[in-house]
Formats: C-alpha cells, structure tokens, sequence
C-alpha cells in the first residue's frame, strides 16, 4: 500500500495535519487513530501533496452499512441472513487531513484511485452536506454506516444539567453527595504519570465484571487495549484524564482530547456501576475540569448497542452525526 503503520511515535508527525480540520466524527483524532489501531482494526499512514491518507485494514472486516446490524460482542460483524458476510482484509480509507479546502468529490475519487483503494469510511454527513450532492453521487455509491453516528452534546450542556429532561442526573449525583463527597470519601484529579498504575487495576477489575476478555475479538476487548494505550500514552498522545478515588481507591476514570477547534471527544469512562451515581457525578466532572474550553463534546457512537443507545440519549444530544461509507462507482 505503501503507507506505514501508525506507530505512538508518529504522533508528533500527524499532529499538525489536524489542527485545522472540521470533521465531526471522533475518528478524525490522532490521539484515538493510535489508541484503536490494533489486532482487528489496524492503522496506516501516509503523506503525499501535502495531505495525510489515513487507511484502516481490518481482518475480519464486515462493513456495517444500512440495515445490517452488529451482533452483540462485535461491532464489525453482522448478523446472519440477509448480512453480506466477508471474510477478507477489508481496506479503506478516511477522508483526506490537511490544513486548506474540504476536498471535492472528484478529488476524493482520484486520490482513492492513485492509491489503490476502492472506498472511504467514517465520511462524516456535515461534510457531505456541504458538498454538490449530485456531483458526490456520480461519482461514488453512499450507505450509510449502522452503528457509527456518533452523539454531539453542548458542553454547557453536561455542565449545568439544567430543566426537566436532567432531573434523574442531577438526582443521581445529589444520592452520589451526601454519601460520599460530603462524607469525605471522595477524590478527584486529573490523571498524571503517577496514577496510571491504579487506573489499570481498576481497569482489570472492571473488565472482569463486564468479561471483556472472553473473546479477544469483541468489542469490549478491543476497547481495554485502547484504554492501555491511552493510560499508558497520556502526555505522549496528550490526552486529557479525570480520575476518582472512593475510600482512597480509584473508582472511576474518564479519558477524551482534542477533536477540533469546537469539540472536544470523552472517549473512555470507566466507573464502579455499584456506587449510585459515580458515572452521572464522573460525567459532570469531566465536563467540568476537563473541557470547558469546548463548545460540544462528542461522546463517541452507540455502535446500535440498544443498552449504550439509551444511555447516550437520556443525556440529550443536540446533533447526531451520521457515518457514511463512500464506494468508487
């Protein structure tokens, strides 16, 4: 393909090539490209007229487009019947990063087909909707991706948590207080160098709980190698990170960065599900301490997970960003 795999060390060389774009969807973060590519998703780079071609390889690679629903324990597989199933390396690329112009359809279509690929993934809608859809439709076939529309919500938003539709939240954090903060068996800090260590132990422990090991191929075990990486890289791939000690022991923990100039993502959250209220009071935190700075804050997609579906609603996105996968016609 002639592109390198993306590597912790490459960090410093993609950085600039993003600091500009718009793109909504959290794939368009250095920081997450790293953290993700491995085993059955795996990341390459490569930098030419100026621009950096992210493709993504993956072993098994069903594509999730519409009507075709994940299973349960991976999002990257159908379901039997009217599923196409493929059982080889599917390669695609993103969308083209560089500090200028949004790329034109036709543009697209000649870099695909310079480079030797024969689609685009996470194609954010908002960019397509800036472009002449005619033109876009000529050149290539669109479908939707099930299970990638990823949740915008105004910061100040999951800061302030004001009227009706927050009640339950601000109750849940209002049971969190008077147990816990008011007694003075609460901490809360920012994850540093020092802190990693506890934080892969409460990993392990919460990954027990919730088998993320049973199948090295799920979605929850793909997740705890990120989270590792993310722990393990934090100044390196300056992510930002909250933690919260219960009773001296670290009891939650949540991870984001920097997406673009307006948003910031929350990618990892991690809280003892039998302290009441401790993922409410770790969102609110988060939103807090961590971006205040940012207008919106993406929180990632439900990957058609009914149980992450409604989570992800009852906090109230303002935008959903739909996920499309682009095929040269």
């Amino acid at each position: 393909m002639n592109f390198k795999p993306i590597a912790i060390d490459d960090y410093r060389i993609l950085k600039p090539f993003f600091a500009g774009h718009h793109y909504s969807l959290c794939v368009y973060s250095p920081a997450s490209l790293i953290a993700w590519s491995f085993r059955s998703f795996k990341a390459y780079y490569r930098i030419e007229e100026g621009k950096l071609f992210i493709a993504g390889e993956m072993e098994e690679g069903d594509i999730l487009l519409q009507g075709v629903p994940p299973n349960s324990t991976n999002p990257h597989r159908g379901v039997d019947g009217d599923t196409m199933r493929h059982h080889v390396p599917i390669r695609h690329l993103i969308l083209p990063l560089a500090q200028e112009r949004l790329p034109s359809p036709a543009e697209l279509h000649r870099y695909a087909e310079k480079m030797g690929f024969e689609r685009y993934w996470r194609v954010p809608a908002d960019y397509m909707e800036r472009l002449d859809r005619s033109e876009l439709e000529a050149l290539f076939d669109l479908e939707e991706q099930i299970g990638y529309e990823d949740y915008i919500y105004l910061t100040e938003d999951l800061i302030h948590l004001k009227g009706n539709k927050y009640s339950k939240k601000r109750n849940l954090i209002s049971q969190f207080t008077r147990e816990y903060l008011r007694r003075g068996r609460v901490e809360v800090e920012e994850i540093h160098a020092k802190d990693v260590a506890e934080c892969l132990k409460f990993l392990d422990i919460w990954c027990e709980q919730h088998d993320c090991d049973a199948d090295p191929e799920s979605d929850l075990a793909c997740e705890k190698n990120a989270v590792i990486t993310a722990l393990e890289n934090m100044e390196g791939l300056e992510w930002k990170g909250l933690l919260i000690r219960v009773d001296g022991r670290v009891s939650a923990f949540g991870i984001g960065a920097r997406l673009n100039e307006t948003t910031a993502t929350l990618n990892f959250e991690k809280a003892d599900s039998g302290i009441k209220g401790l993922y409410q009071f770790l969102d609110n935190e988060c939103a807090k301490r961590l971006f205040r700075p940012f207008r919106y804050i993406n929180k990632e997609s439900d990957m058609n997970l009914p149980n992450l579906a409604e989570s992800k609603q009852s906090y109230n996105p303002v935008l959903r960003i739909k996920s499309y996968a682009l095929t040269l016609r």
